[in-house]
């Protein structure tokens, strides 16, 4: 075997890409571990636990009518398959030919389960309001039991030669004779019973939908609660060789639950005639036949719901009782899991991404396979291979458990997010003599892969040549993998390509000016000072540790003469931005530079250092600190203007004059560029008083006021006005009388 790419090589690309491209640091993509290989898509190649991609078990489809979904499978003991169809209420009859022939046909939309009885002959359930049919023959089927039910999740034959039922929406299980007698053996308060296994003790173990409780039903008729799921619905049951259950569980989360085995001292337990377990279900508002019909990716498996309810588990119960969770996703949901003996290993199938899985004893997941279709609908084992049924679209087909000699890996589709220029692909592989992994790559401007792409490349010689697609926003890589015998496999563990993003301009999403007087200050664990303050106002020793961080958590204050800019700004490159601030008054031709290479997102400053009048900000924003000199991209903002006004509001043509014990006082308060705010008088040995103006309101430049003050004898006889304008600044008149 030889070890494609050494460290010392890796070094050499990476300094090429200095050199070649103008980026100061490519950006690299990397499949790496196995959950970067899962974003892919697998085919006749499988994925060990441990992220190494290398030939496994190609999925052989067999051609068969098309139909809108295959919902039920059975296997006879000669190897002849019968397969139910969804919508069209068909069932089909496969024999050693894979030919399939119409062998029933269903008054109802959906044969939704199947089952063989000692003699051979067929039994199918139909939903919605289904029923049991016998069909002895091709052609040739009666009606065998109606439960009354709307939904017949399963059927399963016991030792003793009666069918068993699992129906919803009441939910409960039937046990009905060989003469079609039937009875309820169980009458569960969850919406569904979905599936029935029996165990190795003679026991039938029950999983349900509504809110994912785990049933056993004993030879004597006693029904207990094994466990409560933390998940909606349990699919899918099967036991290995020490009579532990493993099982599927799917959809979301019930209310208030918590995966638990009850003890056998805490399981209700019944001998009744219609045995109902008293444990509390919340159901499902509306569960209708979605529930087992798989829909499209977009939607929920389960109830027709997002694709975030897509999630599932994988849980065993050991004979004392006791749950554990052996595989999870938020990602993936489990439809149909066996046993194996031989391997001792959990096969399962999932959707929305047609996976199947194997789960060792170690709790390792291994993609066995991936195929085309969104969901593994169901899985049986027959004569080395496993029969496995998927929907949408739907398929029937087979899986040899013994190696392929070839397959294709399709990574996930690589966004640089904007245009970028492809640096080199590498990859890591163990190729023994004889083996072949060859690699390619494509690359467009679309999300998903169309005509709009660009053709498969050549297959790449070695590892780190530069990428031959032409540059873009999107790539995507393939890999095939080839070997000559089982014994010797190629193996793929790492693929990585670099590239360089074109060059944007920085976006500046909003430049905004506070309020006159606002400013932040820095953290109390700071000596406290202006954030953000111009070189040219700041005081001495405003930070004496210029290694600690600006702020942790600003805080709003007012400083008296000060205005604060702020701004929002981004770069598509993740680039450093570096911003320069300038201030231009009102019918200036130049900007005059505030504040240059500011790395925090404000400013404040000191306008008592400029005139009164209307003025305006220019914000650039550029990416410099990033980029070599002559490839910076920088952009500009310019702010809504502002007044700055330090000028104090005046007292104008006051006059005060005494009318017997009353003082009859009238002025005019005047301010060059805002609004008088409040005004003010004191005369002691009274307190400060507010007066309101002629028209009742402060809303103007000027005001006028005119207003009487009851004298006594204690009183002064000298006046102070006190004048605030909106920007804060304060007059003062005073007078004596």
């Amino acid at each position: 075997m030889k070890k494609i790419l050494s460290f010392s090589f890796m070094l050499l690309i990476c300094v090429l890409l200095v050199l070649d491209l103008q980026a100061v640091v490519p950006k690299k993509w990397e499949l790496r571990t196995k959950e970067d290989f899962l974003k892919g898509k697998f085919n006749g190649l499988s994925l060990s636990s441990s992220g190494v991609i290398s030939v496994g078990p190609r999925l052989e489809k067999w051609e068969l009518p098309a139909e809108e979904f295959y919902l039920s499978l059975v296997l006879a003991p000669n190897g002849v398959v019968f397969l139910g169809t969804g919508h069209s209420g068909k069932v089909y009859r496969l024999g050693s030919d894979r030919k399939a022939e119409l062998y029933f046909q269903a008054a109802e939309m959906d044969v939704t389960a199947l089952a063989l009885d000692a003699k051979g002959q067929l039994y199918a359930a139909t939903s919605p309001n289904g029923k049991i049919y016998r069909i002895s023959a091709r052609g040739k089927g009666e009606e065998f039991f109606d439960p009354q039910e709307k939904y017949i999740w399963d059927l399963m034959f016991t030792e003793k030669g009666s069918l068993l039922a699992a129906v919803g929406e009441s939910g409960g299980i039937y046990e009905i004779s060989p003469t079609g007698e039937g009875r309820l053996v169980l009458k569960a308060k969850a919406n569904h019973i979905l599936c029935l296994k029996r165990h190795p003790s003679g026991d039938i173990f029950a999983g349900s939908g509504g809110r994912g409780l785990l049933y056993r039903l004993s030879p004597g008729g006693k029904v207990s609660v094994v466990l409560e799921s933390s998940y909606e619905e349990i699919r899918s049951l099967d036991f290995d060789r020490e009579g532990n259950v493993y099982f599927t569980a799917s959809g979301q989360a019930a209310k208030s639950s918590t995966t638990s085995a009850a003890s056998p001292s805490s399981s209700s337990t019944s001998d009744k005639s219609e045995p109902e377990v008293a444990v509390a279900i919340s159901a499902i508002a509306a569960l209708d036949v979605d529930l087992l019909i798989p829909q499209s990716e977009s939607s929920s498996p389960s109830s027709g719901k997002s694709s975030t309810s897509a999630r599932g588990a994988i849980f065993q119960v050991s004979a004392d009782g006791l749950a554990r969770k052996l595989w999870s996703s938020d990602e993936e949901m489990p439809y149909e899991l066996f046993y194996e003996p031989e391997s001792k290993k959990l096969i399962f199938g999932t959707g929305p991404q047609g996976r199947i899985y194997a789960l060792d004893g170690e709790e390792k997941a291994e993609l066995l396979t991936q195929a085309a279709s969104e969901q593994i609908f169901q899985l049986a084992l027959s004569a080395g291979k496993i029969l496995v049924v998927g929907n949408n679209p739907c398929f029937l087909g087979q899986l040899p458990l013994q190696q392929n000699f070839s397959g294709e890996y399709l990574s996930p589709v690589l966004d640089a997010k904007i245009p970028a220029t492809w640096g080199r692909i590498s990859w890591e592989a163990e190729v023994p003599t004889g083996s072949v992994i060859q690699v390619q790559s494509r690359s467009g401007n679309t999300a998903e892969p169309d005509e709009t792409w660009s053709d498969w490349s050549p297959p790449y010689l070695k590892s780190g040549e530069k990428v031959l697609s032409p540059n873009g926003r999107y790539l995507q890589v393939k890999v095939s993998l080839k070997a000559q015998s089982g014994q010797k496999l190629p193996q793929l563990s790492r693929v990585t390509v670099f590239y360089l993003q074109a060059n944007v301009a920085p976006v500046i999403e909003k430049l905004e000016i506070l309020p006159p007087n606002q400013v932040y200050l820095k953290p109390p664990d700071q000596e406290e000072s202006i954030l953000g303050l111009d070189r040219v106002s700041q005081e001495k020793n405003v930070r004496k540790d210029k290694d600690r961080d600006i702020f942790i958590s600003p805080k709003k204050a007012l400083r008296q003469g000060f205005r604060t800019i702020t701004w929002e700004a981004s770069d598509a490159n993740d680039d450093q931005l570096s911003y320069n601030v300038y201030i231009k008054k009102e019918n200036e031709s130049s900007w005059r530079l505030l504040q240059d290479k500011i790395s925090e997102k404000l400013l404040s400053f000191d306008t008592r250092n400029f005139s009164d009048g209307t003025y305006f900000i220019k914000l650039e924003a550029t990416d410099q600190p990033s980029n070599p000199a002559g490839t910076e991209k920088k952009v500009e903002k310019i702010s809504q203007p502002f007044i700055i006004d330090n000028s104090l509001p005046v007292v104008k043509n006051f006059q005060a004059r005494r009318n017997g014990d009353r003082l009859e006082i009238s002025f005019e308060v005047e301010d060059s560029y805002s609004y008088i705010e409040e005004v003010k008088f004191l005369i002691k040995p009274e307190d400060w008083q507010v007066v309101f103006p002629d028209d009742g309101l402060c809303d103007s430049q000027k005001e006028s006021f005119k207003f009487s003050v009851r004298l006594t004898a204690q009183t002064d006889n000298l006046i102070l006005i006190r004048v605030r304008d909106s920007f804060g600044n304060l007059g003062t008149f005073q007078s004596q009388f």
